[in-house]
């Protein structure tokens, strides 16, 4: 019998935690941790992982711009070095664990609209988190845009939304031979493609637009979104929050999520559970497996009851 396929979106912040240092090592502990989720979801799933970049883009952006002999690099070239760094950490333990298993990390470039509002309206963190005497100084300094992320403040930049995955093909010929792959990272390198030619772009694409977006081509049964809290919450942050836990696009849509973070999720949830009739879940790394089988987190499927 064939295993159920899940694309598995594995956010920036949960293999480099809010506040932790930016350090290779810390990188490499989470990165175990969440290794340990992967393998014991693969037991019972076709596995096709995404993986977030936000802390590590911003940080080669902030090691990029501190050697000024020559032009800082620009954001797709960085994206690129993140999938790298990143999917180098993801294979190494995950064949720890399960070293009779193919696993395979593929650089993935992700076409997008340069005439894009995002490039106007720039709303994807990036790199550590500041408190905001130090954040406005490093924006008149360096040019960022940056903006509130909870009680701190965090570089923004354009987030567009993806319109093709490049390697789409590569893909499903590796999950065709059995491979788990790692790929679309970060959201994808950002290009534009003119009908001749591929052009790197300024950006950051929504890992969980791109991972919704494979998701459906490639006719996934389930979209999996890890992240650093343990459902999606309603009033979030205030005294009335409370977790939902099952629930559907129709009943998501008059409900206004932050677009920095929450709204991104569930946009990229809705739109896959329209198109393809697929079950998400939305949930804390550690809950993996038990949010694809319902008993935690979120899950948005195509008829359900809100309930909290």
């Amino acid at each position: 019998m064939n295993k159920p396929t899940v694309v598995v979106a594995l956010g920036g912040n949960a293999l480099l935690r809010r506040g932790e240092p930016l350090e290779a090592d810390i990188q490499r502990k989470n990165i175990a941790t969440a290794a340990k989720t992967i393998a014991r979801i693969a037991e019972d799933y076709n596995v096709v992982l995404v993986h977030g970049n936000g802390p590590q883009v911003g940080l080669l952006a902030l090691q990029n711009s501190a050697y000024t002999k020559v032009s800082p690099y620009p954001l797709d070239v960085l994206g690129a070095e993140s999938q790298g760094m990143i999917g180098y950490m993801l294979i190494q333990e995950l064949k720890n664990l399960m070293p009779s298993r193919n696993v395979t990390a593929l650089l993935t470039q992700v076409q997008v609209d340069s005439a894009d509002p995002a490039f106007t309206n720039p709303t994807k963190f990036i790199g550590p988190v500041y408190e905001e005497a130090e954040a406005q100084h490093l924006a008149a300094e360096k040019g960022w845009v940056v903006k509130a992320d909870g009680k701190f403040f965090r570089r923004v930049v354009p987030s567009p939304l993806p319109q093709r995955i490049v390697e789409g093909d590569a893909i499903e010929s590796l999950i065709a031979q059995g491979h788990l792959v790692i790929c679309t990272g970060g959201g994808g390198i950002p290009v534009t493609w003119d009908g001749e030619r591929l052009t790197g772009i300024e950006a950051v694409i929504d890992k969980d637009m791109s991972a919704a977006y494979l998701a459906k081509q490639i006719k996934a049964d389930a979209l999996l979104i890890l992240t650093d809290a343990n459902a999606v919450y309603l009033d979030w942050g205030k005294p009335t929050q409370r977790p939902l836990s099952a629930t559907t696009p129709v009943e998501l849509a008059d409900i206004k999520f932050d677009a920095g973070s929450m709204g991104p999720k569930i946009d990229a949830s809705c739109e896959f559970v329209k198109a393809t009739g697929g079950m998400v879940g939305i949930g804390a790394l550690e809950d993996g497996l038990a949010i694809l089988k319902g008993q935690a987190g979120t899950n948005i499927i195509p008829q359900a009851t809100v309930t909290a």
